[in-house]
């Protein structure tokens, strides 16, 4: 078998390729990044969002395409057809996001928010669940049945730990400063699914090449949930004993909280469910009941991350707003660029 993953340098897509490699199938992998894994079939350095270059790696024909790519509506359109026309099983990687609210475990016929919400406003986006959710037509609609959606939900890894609707960028960079982490108070009674990428990668493996997942929909989720409130206590707990002190903390309402973060639909249509996942379906392929227990997950990983320390890109605008909300200050010199120390200290609501 042959399998190109597009993009596949995230906290499923590094897990997906190793377990492919290990498994003895080709693979290729294209990326913007230049360093690839070790014993991959082909490694292919571009930008799978221009159409040339995608075009140049499907020239010829893939047993299997796995999509990790984040597209607008408007693209997927124009390239639905080359993907499906390139392979025998299109996976594309959708989201659990795209489900409505929902009091009971949302299974894959669950209603979606496209399909329910009456938010206007909402609609006219194409916000990352409403557009994943319009995509997913796009090959549900097709005259094709050569595609296999996933729906994961959040998804962790040793890279990428969350704390409700924040990156590890957003509070545990922070705490590791000494200033005030801020979170809302409302999501932190919130019951959640968090599922190690590890997990999702076995999940999506367990239906590569297996002709019962064409034209079928799964979301591949952790069977168990937690509270936001229990994830942040254990966060507490771990950086404690990293730090020697317990991290400052301030809560804020939801509304509060938009007022500075960028993700306000993600907050409303997503944050502020209960979410809970049946896994039916899945486990028809693989015991999701032998998936990693979250807490343990997630400790483990923030453990192995504080050996590292290798943060993304800081929204240095943000942390001028928190700053200010705490009463606190970053150094300039921490602040990489004049342009972001202009950020901070405009955001910060310092007079230059």
């Amino acid at each position: 078998m042959r399998v190109i993953v597009l993009g596949g340098t995230g906290a499923m897509g590094t897990h997906l390729v190793d377990l492919l490699i290990q498994s003895g199938v080709e693979v290729a992998v294209t990326s913007r990044s230049r360093s690839g894994a070790e014993g991959i079939f082909q490694y292919i350095h571009g930008d799978a969002q221009n159409d040339t270059f995608l075009k140049s790696v499907l020239r010829e024909k893939w047993d299997v395409i796995v999509d990790f790519m984040n597209y607008s509506t408007d693209n997927f359109k124009k390239r639905v057809n080359v993907l499906l026309d390139a392979t025998t099983q299109y996976v594309f990687l959708s989201s659990a996001r795209v489900y409505e609210n929902s009091a009971i475990p949302l299974t894959e016929k669950s209603p979606r928010l496209l399909d329910t919400c009456e938010d206007q406003a909402f609609l006219a986006t194409d916000e990352y669940a409403l557009a994943k959710a319009r995509q997913e037509n796009l090959l549900i609609e097709s005259d094709r049945y050569n595609w296999t959606i996933i729906r994961p939900y959040i998804t962790y890894s040793e890279d990428r730990l969350q704390l409700g609707m924040l990156e590890k960028e957003d509070w545990l960079y922070r705490s590791l400063h000494g200033r005030t982490i801020i979170f809302s108070q409302d999501i932190n009674f919130k019951s959640t699914t968090l599922t190690y990428g590890l997990d999702v990668a076995k999940g999506i493996q367990s239906l590569l090449g297996n002709t019962n997942a064409l034209g079928e929909i799964f979301h591949i989720t952790s069977s168990q949930s937690v509270l936001w409130k229990d994830v942040l206590a254990m966060y507490m707990d771990v950086l404690q004993q990293h730090l020697g002190y317990r991290p400052k903390l301030l809560f804020q309402d939801s509304y509060e909280i938009q007022q500075w973060h960028s993700g306000k639909y993600q907050i409303l249509y997503d944050r502020m469910y209960d979410r809970k996942f049946d896994n039916q379906k899945i486990n028809r392929f693989i015991d999701t009941g032998n998936f990693v227990d979250p807490m343990i997950g997630l400790r483990t990983c923030l453990n192995r991350f504080l050996k590292q320390l290798n943060f993304r890109d800081i929204n240095w605008r943000t942390e001028g707003v928190k700053d200010n909300l705490t009463s606190e200050y970053t150094l300039l010199s921490e602040i990489p660029t004049l342009k972001d120390k202009l950020k901070y200290l405009v955001a910060r609501n310092i007079r230059l």
